[in-house]
């Protein structure tokens, strides 16, 4: 899923000043035609029309993220070149506090979160989508695009105030009444007994208190804690027991914070750099047509001689779809009992795998049909690294008239390229934003913080599936290698005998090395 990098936006918010709940959000959601960047570092440019404004209604989230819903996107427009939406926001607590940090100013932007069904690449590697499924709109402090902000919040809230009754009549006597006090009773000397020191009785906090005051933290709940621990309970002469959490199990609860943590990045670096292309959907194989044979022209001889005979020849490819998918079966009770829900975690958790699975294979397929070579090692020189880049361009170019587009490294190579220096020990890729002595006629630059870089102008593409690192032109409609994915998504079946449910996620994808020749291995 493509989710917009946030860039800082303004907010306009209405008066609460309505008789009648009115619980809305209004804004820009998206800009035609304007290059942002997701969040893998990808750019992206929305083409006119390809958001969808009628069909299945945009859910509402907080951050990206699918445990936070507050709303659902009840209208889309288009007006120009911008997709306006308005919103109707849940009466839920995570509603409210939405509402009312939109209407102080906190959460005054959106971004769209949307799945690309249609896109291509443009030369500088950005990605064009001329048709989304549109899933998702976030609130967020800063938004997607310059122009995507929230422009009206109508967040009023009628509520019901206590009726106050002025100028009525009191009772002159009630009045005396509540101004008379009590004569103070004297007390005898010999009435009064000495008072000892009494050890202090424990009230144990109720389960609200004791979550309150974790929600707070700090100094608060760190005193809580100490004052259960000093505290003893009234007992035999001599015996005072500590109390500590040890002992109260039964009243202090489970408390999760945050989201589930996932510690994979959810990319497919190789898929994102060279496209997915539509699969057709009849039949388990289909044919790709390429031209195998070219007509060869010579010069005549003489006048009226006999030119010589050319022939074409193009020939079919058969290329065969590929099933990949899992599945897991889950009991009804974990469904309905777990919260943040186990259902949106479960279903991630499937699309991810299957898009790293279907990524390794896209590689893999790429990397084993190369035969042309160039030597260069993990360990190699700047030098190196550059006479090993220009000679995969010569064997590239020289066959295809082509020149390379892309650079895919493994982890390893993108390591040792990057920190490749020149005789005076100048990194020959520096990092950008580099000081200008270090950047002086630099071949390309690269970072440490991103796998982002142009070594000698090629499109950098750092993939750890990649079984060895090697380059060609992966780009434009002379590409070299060919991705065909038809996702089907997710799918659920139910288990009355065991009251369960079985969730799969799968898909089909096709790899098709249409010319060898325009890709060389780095050996």
């Amino acid at each position: 899923m493509l989710r917009l990098t946030p860039q800082e936006l303004t907010l306009d918010a209405a008066p609460a000043n309505a008789t009648l709940p009115r619980r809305t959000l209004a804004g820009v959601a998206l800009q035609y035609g304007v290059e942002a960047v997701v969040s893998d570092g990808q750019k992206v440019r929305f083409e006119p029309g390809s958001l969808p404004l009628e069909g299945k209604k945009p859910k509402m989230y907080l951050n990206h993220d699918s445990t936070s819903p507050i709303g659902l996107v009840i209208s889309r427009e288009l007006v120009g070149d911008t997709v306006l939406f308005e919103a109707r926001i849940s009466e839920t607590r995570l509603g409210d506090e939405a509402l009312q940090l939109a209407k102080d100013g906190v959460l005054d932007s959106v971004s769209v979160g949307i799945l690309p069904v249609e896109f291509s690449f443009d030369e500088a590697g950005t990605m064009i989508v001329t048709k989304a499924d549109w899933q998702e709109l976030s609130l967020l402090p800063f938004g997607a695009f310059e122009a995507a902000k929230v422009e009206r919040v109508a967040a009023s809230i009628h509520q019901n105030e206590d009726e106050v009754v002025l100028n009525s009549k009191q009772d002159p006597e009630q009045e005396v009444e509540k101004m008379e006090t009590e004569t103070p009773q004297i007390v005898e000397a010999a009435a009064v007994h000495t008072v000892y020191a009494q050890p202090r009785k424990l009230r144990l906090p109720s389960t609200s208190e004791y979550i309150a005051s974790y929600v707070r933290g700090g100094a608060d709940f760190a005193q809580m804690n100490a004052n259960i621990k000093q505290a003893v309970v009234e007992a035999a002469p001599g015996v005072a027991p500590y109390i500590n959490t040890e002992s109260t199990p039964g009243i202090l609860p489970e408390i999760i914070t945050g989201s589930v943590y996932d510690g994979l990045n959810p990319v497919r670096p190789f898929v994102t750099a060279i496209g997915t292309r539509a699969m057709p959907t009849q039949g388990a194989t289909f044919r790709r047509p390429k031209i195998t044979t070219r007509p060869v022209v010579q010069q005549q001889s003489a006048q009226f001689d006999t030119l010589n005979a050319s022939t074409v020849v193009v020939s079919n490819n058969d290329i065969s779809k590929l099933s990949f998918g899992t599945y897991v079966t889950v009991s009804e009770q974990d469904l309905d009992f777990s919260d943040p829900a186990s259902i949106d975690i479960i279903l991630n958790q499937l699309a991810i795998a299957y898009g790293q699975a279907t990524d390794n294979y896209a590689i893999d397929t790429c990397h084993a049909a190369i035969s042309q070579t160039s030597s260069v090692a993990d360990t190699a020189v700047g030098a190196d690294w550059v006479a090993a880049i220009y000679e995969g361009a010569r064997q590239i170019s020289t066959d295809s008239n082509y020149l390379p587009t892309h650079m895919f490294v493994t982890p390893a190579s993108w390591k040792a390229l990057a920190s490749s220096v020149d005789d005076q020990n100048r990194p020959v890729f520096p990092f950008v934003g580099a000081p200008n002595l270090m950047g002086q006629n630099a071949a390309g630059n690269s970072s440490a913080t991103s796998w982002n870089g142009n070594p000698l102008g090629l499109v950098l593409v750092v993939d750890r599936h990649a079984p060895g690192s090697f380059m060609g032109h992966a780009a434009g409609p002379a590409a070299g290698f060919e991705f065909y994915e038809q996702q089907k998504g997710a799918i659920s079946v139910e288990v009355p005998a065991t009251m369960g449910r079985t969730i799969a996620f799968r898909g089909y994808a096709a790899g098709f090395m249409a010319d060898a020749t325009k890709f060389v291995k780095f050996v």
